[in-house]
C-alpha cells in the first residue's frame, strides 16, 4: 500500500483545506496517511522568515486575491473559514496533543475539531481548557491528555518532526511526501498527488 507522509500544523487555513482534501482522496484511492505534526513557526523562524516580512508589508493586490482564493477553496472543500481574531496562534500544545491521538487512535477526529474550533469558530487553540474539552470529546481523559502534552517526549517528537521536514527540503505546512522523496507543498497540490498514485 502507498504511504503519504503528511506534515501539518493546524494554525494554517490552507492546511485545514488540505486536511479535508487528503481525506477525500483517501476515500477514493488506497493509501496510508503517515501523520507528521509540526510547528510551522519553527520553520519560519529558522529557514523561511519571508513569511513574517510579507505579513508586515503585504502586497495589497496579492492579499485581496488570497482572500478570494481561500473562499473558493473553502467552498470546494465545504469548510467555513472565519478569520480568527487571534492570529497567528500558538499551536504548539494542540500539535503535541496530536501525538496523543496518533498513539491511541482518533487522530482524524481530533484534528478536525482543532481545525474547526480555530478556523470556523474562532476558539483559542493555545488554551489548555479548550484543548482539554476537545480531548474529552474525542474520548481522552483530560488530565492524561494535559500531562502527555507537557512531557519531554511529546515536546521532542514535535521538534523532531519539524527539523525532519526542514532536513527534507520543506518550508511550510501542508507538505506531503509520496514514495519518500516526491515532495508536494500546498493544498492545491492534492490533484498532482492523485495523478501520481
Amino acid at each position: 500500500m502507498k504511504k503519504i507522509e503528511y506534515y501539518l500544523d493546524c494554525s494554517s487555513p490552507w492546511t485545514y483545506l488540505s486536511f479535508r482534501g487528503i481525506l477525500d482522496l483517501q476515500r477514493q484511492k488506497d493509501f496510508e496517511i503517515v501523520w507528521k505534526p509540526i510547528l510551522v513557526g519553527g520553520i519560519f523562524n529558522s529557514i523561511n522568515p519571508s513569511v513574517y516580512e510579507s505579513r508586515k508589508n503585504p502586497v495589497k493586490e496579492k492579499a485581496a486575491y488570497s482572500q478570494k482564493d481561500l473562499k473558493d477553496w473553502s467552498e470546494l472543500r465545504e469548510i467555513t473559514i472565519n478569520w480568527p481574531t487571534i492570529f497567528p496562534v500558538n499551536s504548539v500544545k494542540a500539535m503535541r496533543g496530536a501525538f496523543y491521538f496518533i498513539d491511541k487512535g482518533g487522530i482524524e477526529s481530533y484534528l478536525e475539531d482543532v481545525f474547526q474550533g480555530y478556523w470556523t469558530n474562532g476558539k483559542d487553540i493555545s488554551d489548555t481548557d479548550y484543548l482539554s474539552l476537545i480531548a474529552e470529546e474525542n474520548g481522552a481523559k483530560p488530565l492524561e491528555y494535559l500531562e502527555f502534552i507537557s512531557t519531554v517526549e511529546a515536546k521532542q517528537r514535535l521538534i523532531n518532526n519539524t527539523q525532519e521536514l526542514i532536513d527534507r527540503g520543506g518550508f511550510g505546512s501542508p507538505t506531503f511526501f509520496l514514495d519518500d522523496e516526491d515532495m508536494f507543498f500546498g493544498n492545491d497540490r492534492i490533484q498532482l498527488i492523485e495523478q501520481r498514485i
